[in-house]
């Protein structure tokens, strides 16, 4: 298992675990005796998403490129800046994961928003505690998304509008119903039913797996997602651009206080 370990802050992903999670699925892939990766969240939540305003956000820390052959952020400015750590640390890096060439399951709990569902979508299945909730309310911000703009494919077109329109909360039975989340389970139970399902898994050859996986995604990729992906990318940046204009800052003058209610 791999364990998200921010749970004083509800695992909000910031560059340092974005870059710790790239190891460990690394090293779960080179290892030949891992069939099938779990990612979880440690403490009552999966992930409250994108780290927006903890002490210890580190949006201006240098990075080695690994997912986008791009230039570092560090040193550049406006849409340069925000363009390039985007589409490295989000974008790039949650495109890199859903290549994995084995079976990554989700194991979620509580709150899944915004950035969480970015890492639990790239994940091939989601078991999901009957107290998970899932939202992307980035739209309070004039955003239209996550970076990762699976919505449609994941959700539906209609119920990706709704909840992109609303920003509401969803819960693990209405994911179930969607076809978003593999299985539904009690909290307590979360874990061994993670777990024997990922056994289940393991037991099937390992390259066949691997083909399966491609084989499925590369569909995937010719109903659009990728290139989908790209052009909500685009719109992404050009409403922060547009926000930093009117002079409400990249985020819509929205911070920290006016998301916690989604988590």
């Amino acid at each position: 298992m791999i364990t998200m370990n921010r749970p004083q802050y509800r695992n909000a992903q910031n560059s340092a675990m974005t870059y710790a999670l790239d190891a460990a699925f690394t090293r779960a892939v080179d290892d030949a005796d891992v069939h099938v990766i779990v990612l979880r969240g440690n403490g009552e939540h999966f992930s409250a998403g994108h780290d927006i305003g903890t002490p210890d956000r580190d949006h201006h820390v240098h990075y080695d490129n690994r997912a986008v052959l791009w230039w570092d952020h560090v040193d550049r400015t406006g849409g340069d800046q925000r363009f390039a750590r985007e589409a490295e640390v989000y974008l790039g890096m949650c495109r890199r994961w859903r290549d994995i060439p084995k079976p990554v399951i989700a194991m979620v709990q509580g709150a899944c928003v915004a950035g969480g569902l970015m890492l639990a979508w790239v994940c091939d299945l989601i078991v999901a505690s009957e107290d998970a909730f899932f939202s992307d309310p980035v739209l309070r911000m004039g955003i239209p998304g996550v970076e990762y703009f699976a919505h449609p494919w994941v959700l539906g077109t209609r119920f990706a509008k709704e909840i992109l329109y609303t920003g509401d909360r969803f819960t693990a039975q209405r994911a179930y119903e969607i076809g978003m989340v593999s299985h539904v389970v009690s909290r307590e139970r979360l874990e061994e039913e993670t777990v024997a399902l990922a056994s289940r898994i393991a037991a099937m050859p390992m390259f066949g797996l691997s083909l399966t996986k491609r084989a499925v995604n590369q569909c995937e990729d010719q109903m659009g997602l990728r290139n989908g992906m790209d052009a909500a990318f685009g719109l992404h940046h050009f409403a922060h651009a547009h926000n930093a204009e009117v002079g409400k800052g990249s985020l819509g003058g929205v911070g920290l206080d006016a998301m916690r209610g989604n988590a």
